[in-house]
């Protein structure tokens, strides 16, 4: 019997899926940018959350998210998005805090070393910190797709979709 060692390459490194998520966090950061500042805390579509509230709920997913995928403490749970305190009432604060998020994405997410690791995000949903990751950014693609139907519902032009430098 003959043993071979077999070397499989990654598909994708660390470094890469981070600046791939840090693209659409800019992205993102200019969707809110494009928003006149009474809309972005009261416009809404079909009953849907305003987009600061859908930003909010992007930023509670992103940083303790990227906490929690490297440290095992999701925190308390008592996240702004879901609680209301602690909601920005201004698109310069909610900038402020989309700016630490990224800070804090740049922090952990190189601190994650078992991407196979079987997990509850948030103590509630449980999956790989591979699956939980691809959701997050996943979730922050969609509701940036509500951003958009948002801002041409004001009659505003988007930013370009594939622009994600």
């Amino acid at each position: 019997m003959t043993t071979a060692n077999v070397t499989t390459e990654n598909f994708i490194t660390p470094e890469t899926l981070l600046k791939h998520w840090q693209g659409h966090r800019g992205l993102t950061r200019r969707v809110i940018e494009a928003f006149p500042e009474k809309d972005l805390f009261e416009y809404s579509i079909g009953g849907m959350r305003t987009f600061a509230q859908i930003a909010m709920e992007i930023v509670d997913l992103t940083g303790p998210g990227a906490k929690g995928l490297a440290t095992g403490d999701w925190g308390s749970g008592n996240l702004p998005h879901l609680s209301g305190v602690g909601m920005p009432v201004t698109k310069a604060s909610l900038l402020e805090i989309w700016d630490d998020t990224t800070e804090q994405l740049n922090n952990y997410l190189p601190q994650i070393t078992d991407y196979q690791k079987e997990i509850k995000a948030f103590g509630m949903y449980p999956g790989t910190v591979l699956s939980s990751l691809l959701y997050f950014i996943d979730n922050e693609i969609h509701h940036r797709g509500q951003g958009y139907v948002y801002l041409r519902g004001l009659g505003i032009e988007p930013p370009a979709f594939w622009d994600r430098a």
